[in-house]
């Protein structure tokens, strides 16, 4: 398998080069090498000004969007706008409840939400997550009573991201209890506007409001917004985790972060000699380099493969970009500690004892909360330890 790109593809990549570089703006620039969260706003700013190009949602339908651009060029793409580097579309919507949207729901549906998500009209979240149902995610207590043209849902959600800022939910909940548990669950869309939806902040260890509860109580949600057929839900939550997945392995924020830290180390000194040059660190660097270039060449062959997947069927190779991908983006964060050191230390001057900030450069300041809030993404979009055992039933056929 030749895993080099052609001529026409590379052409494509200097293509979508050049309209990163002059199409984003400078302070969204400016915010993500300093490894700051883009806020709500800068993300509509940047979804839109894609969405103008029609490079919002390119591996969508033609009809709804996309661009019909090759996987090779889709993957292309992803990585450029992580190498920039620039925000993403907002995951929930465009990765998420989009395809299922598009591979599973019914016309009305796709013409009342496709182009609104393409276009961040809506924000929407991921209602997925109980607190007694995470990596067993087929154990939601959740529950949608049919009600005439209505579903009554009662239940709680948890680790909800940006649920703070959300229009839409799309939500696992369980419609039938009487079968087993994978066969009983639907997957509905909920307005969060509707009376009974409450959401309730969670504070993270990097002192962040990223992720939240939401609670339904006596929620009375359209039957309309039910998504396929009732009780096939968990075939369709399948089908979103596995696009998940692959997204996660996220390659080239890796490589903008190994970037960054190959910048940083050669201006921090250790002595007389800048760190990028202490024999030491300069393995570790390397390690993750090497599992890197790996893990690309792996994901080139997954990609390499997608036009010969059954549509709407989940690519259980996801998962090994999902282990490794997440591995190596906790690794890039701790060399990236290593490499800010003491000015990593949090500043709260609230404690006694701890007038004074450390006296560091404004983007050793985001170091620490990275390295927190990146311990989840072996967990999110099912625990890499759930993903060995997907690898070893449905690979390895064990």
């Amino acid at each position: 398998m030749d895993l080099r790109f052609t001529d026409d593809e590379l052409a494509f990549r200097d293509e979508v080069r050049d309209f990163f570089r002059s199409a984003l703006p400078d302070s969204i620039r400016r915010k993500m090498i300093d490894g700051h969260h883009p806020s709500k706003e800068d993300l509509v700013t940047w979804t839109r000004i894609l969405n103008a190009k029609g490079w919002a949602v390119p591996h969508w339908p033609v009809e709804w969007g996309g661009t019909d651009w090759s996987p090779v060029k889709q993957y292309i793409f992803r990585e450029e706008l992580q190498k920039t580097p620039a925000p993403e579309p907002l995951a929930f919507g465009v990765n998420m409840v989009g395809p299922v949207i598009y591979t599973f729901g019914n016309e009305e549906q796709k013409r009342r939400f496709l182009p609104r998500i393409a276009n961040l009209d809506d924000w929407w979240c991921q209602g997925f997550s109980e607190p007694g149902a995470g990596s067993d995610l087929a154990s939601l207590k959740t529950t949608a009573r049919r009600d005439g043209d209505h579903y009554i849902v009662n239940g709680q959600k948890t680790w909800t991201t940006l649920a703070q800022h959300a229009d839409w939910i799309f939500c696992l909940v369980r419609t039938d209890s009487s079968v087993k548990k994978q066969e009983g669950i639907s997957f509905l869309l909920v307005d969060m506007k509707t009376p009974g939806v409450t959401v309730r902040p969670i504070q993270t260890i990097d002192g962040d409001h990223e992720v939240n509860e939401v609670f339904f109580d006596d929620v009375r949600v359209p039957a309309e917004n039910l998504v396929g057929q009732e009780n096939k839900g968990w075939d369709y939550a399948k089908f979103l985790l596995s696009n998940e997945r692959v997204g996660i392995a996220r390659i080239g924020i890796s490589k903008a972060r190994l970037r960054r830290v190959r910048e940083l180390a050669s201006l921090e000194r250790v002595g007389d000699v800048p760190l990028i040059e202490i024999p030491r660190f300069r393995e570790k660097l390397a390690a993750v380099e090497v599992e890197l270039k790996a893990l690309e060449m792996t994901q080139l062959r997954v990609v390499a493969g997608e036009s010969r997947r059954e549509k709407g069927k989940p690519d259980p190779a996801s998962s090994i970009l999902k282990i490794k991908g997440s591995e190596i983006q906790q690794a890039t964060t701790e060399l990236l500690m290593e490499v800010v050191g003491p000015f990593a230390l949090p500043y709260h001057p609230e404690e006694e004892g701890r007038n004074e900030p450390i006296d560091g450069p404004d983007w050793a300041s985001t170091a620490a909360p990275t390295y927190f809030n990146w311990r989840k993404v072996s967990i999110y979009g099912g625990s890499n330890e759930i993903q060995k055992n997907i690898i070893a039933k449905a690979i390895l056929g064990f």
